[in-house]
């Protein structure tokens, strides 16, 4: 049985209308309130083979489980790593990655991508939708299905070591990895499409591009192949973010390149050059991330900066500052590498692994917003305590995700109808239960509509303002219209804001109980 106790009974309700504090983003540095905190779930390392769909998901769903309690709130889960597919493709076969041979479905009907979509959502996580745009045929694959690109389409790819790639010179491969993104973003409701750091192949010795006839067919004004390769993945980013922009807009397109952009001892100026000597995103891999993100074609960028301090050829604490002062144009978290930051001791304190040292520099620095974690299950099996001290530390409290006023910068209305809600003999031990209730505001765009709310909590007395800026007041972030009270909170005050698919926060509203 249920009963709804309001205003004038056992508890005194008063609920005004609050406008949402408002701080320097410096106001909380050691528990920031909005900080991406994501880990990349990948396929290729095979800890999907020999499992069955039922063990998949029972493996996945208990790092899901496990992440969410470290405070975890993004996935990059990895759905074509070759030409190929862990979704419901209209155009590419499923992974072997998955079933063990490319083309086989999963044998009960399991969809990977839809399912990650859910579970992510009912953790309040954001998914992340991780494909790579060039690989076509890795080295251990040995069959190819007869619906792969590879099959359809030999004459758009080319041969180097031991991979095949999609021709990034090619207009019409262009346009495929946008047909192939299209299908993502029109049939699943992902939070972004994410890409990883192979672009044009890694260097081998004595392997050369096969590209050299396209250059001269086709330079489009160039004198430099280079700069012609160069433009080549430009021009798929640039049509890749108008794709998304026009068809998804609240869809977030991520990169996620090699952690150095280009080495000055090259004798470029520290502008375009960090101080390092490894191989480059813009000279090697014709990766040219800082114009990516200054022409706007990214909503976000994670350098897989996963050395450690004392790096000689890349040291992590040079990496990072570079970073944030030469790409901040648009938001800027870290790749962290658990493993090595875990098994390798702070040079300036040596009775400790790394993970303090990089967590200090990462949020002294102004223009960095996040991490994400290389990768999941290392974050799982919790070596050098890396997710414990995630949990009782880093993400102590809820973040909510970074502000991307780019793509979208108006807040949702407030929640409407904040009440109190008492439910009598419902439960299983059959205790009174008391709820915060409130009803989702009105929108008139799928941009405006409320997809979560957030709960603060403050205790009686706290003054001298109610400040929502500041993460430990966070109870929950949900995506229900209700949140269950426990203990004695008599005097307490609770705010609930609404967030957009952005997470604009609206308005908050107040009660007191």
């Amino acid at each position: 049985m249920q009963h709804r106790i309001h205003t004038f009974l056992a508890i005194l309700l008063m609920a005004v209308t609050l406008q949402v504090s408002t701080f320097s983003a410096s106001a909380q540095t050691t528990y920031p309130k909005r900080e991406f905190r994501g880990a990349w779930i990948q396929c290729v390392n095979g800890q999907y083979i020999g499992k069955s769909m039922a063990e998949l998901r029972t493996m996945l769903s208990s790092q899901l489980d496990v992440l969410q309690d470290a405070g975890i709130n993004a996935i990059m889960f990895q759905v074509r790593a070759e030409g190929d597919a862990l979704y419901r493709s209209q155009y590419e076969p499923w992974s072997r990655y998955l079933t063990g041979q490319q083309g086989l479905a999963p044998s009960d009907g399991w969809d990977p991508l839809q399912w990650m979509i859910e579970q992510c959502h009912s953790r309040n996580m954001e998914c992340h939708a991780w494909i790579n745009p060039y690989r076509a045929k890795t080295k251990g694959t040995t069959a190819l299905a007869a619906n792969h690109p590879v099959q359809v389409y030999p004459d758009r790819m080319f041969r180097y070591g031991d991979l095949i790639i999609f021709n990034p010179a090619l207009e019409s491969n262009r346009k495929y990895t946008c047909q192939i993104i299209s299908d993502i973003i029109t049939h699943y409701d992902v939070d972004g499409i994410h890409m990883d750091d192979y672009f044009y192949p890694y260097p081998e010795s004595g392997e050369v591009i096969p590209d050299q006839a396209d250059f001269r067919h086709d330079p489009r004004g160039f004198s430099n192949i280079d700069d012609w390769r160069r433009d080549n993945v430009n021009l798929l980013i640039r049509d890749i973010h108008n794709l998304i922009r026009k068809s998804r807009p609240w869809v977030k397109f991520g990169i996620s390149p090699f952690g150095i952009y280009r080495n000055s001892s090259n004798g470029v100026n520290s502008a375009e050059g960090s101080a390092t000597n490894g191989m480059q995103n813009y000279d090697q891999l014709y990766a040219d991330v800082v114009l990516w993100q200054k022409k706007g074609w990214v909503d976000y960028l994670i350098p897989q900066i996963y050395w450690n301090f004392g790096t000689k050829a890349a040291d992590y604490g040079v990496l990072c500052n570079w970073w944030n002062d030469y790409c901040n144009d648009r938001p800027l978290f870290i790749g962290q590498d658990v493993e090595r930051t875990v098994k390798e001791a702070d040079p300036k304190n040596p009775q400790t692994h790394q993970m303090a040292a990089k967590y200090a520099l990462q949020r002294s620095l102004p223009n960095v917003s996040g991490s994400c974690q290389w990768y999941a299950a290392a974050v799982v099996s919790d070596i050098g305590s890396y997710r414990t001290l995630l949990k009782q530390y880093y993400h102590r409290y809820p973040a909510l995700q970074p502000l991307m006023p780019f793509i979208d910068k108006k807040a949702p209305k407030k929640p409407a109808k904040l009440d109190i809600e008492v439910e009598t003999g419902t439960s299983a031990s059959g205790a009174t239960r008391i709820f915060l209730t409130w009803k989702a505001p009105k929108a008139k765009k799928e941009l405006d509509r409320a997809t979560h709310y957030v709960v603060y909590q403050f205790r009686p007395g706290e003054k001298p303002v109610i400040n929502t800026n500041d993460a430990s007041h966070i109870a929950a972030i949900t995506s229900e219209t209700r949140y269950q009270l426990k203990g004695d909170l008599t005097g307490y005050t609770f705010v609930v804001t609404a967030l957009d698919r952005i997470q604009n926060e609206s308005k908050g509203v107040k009660i007191k109980l």
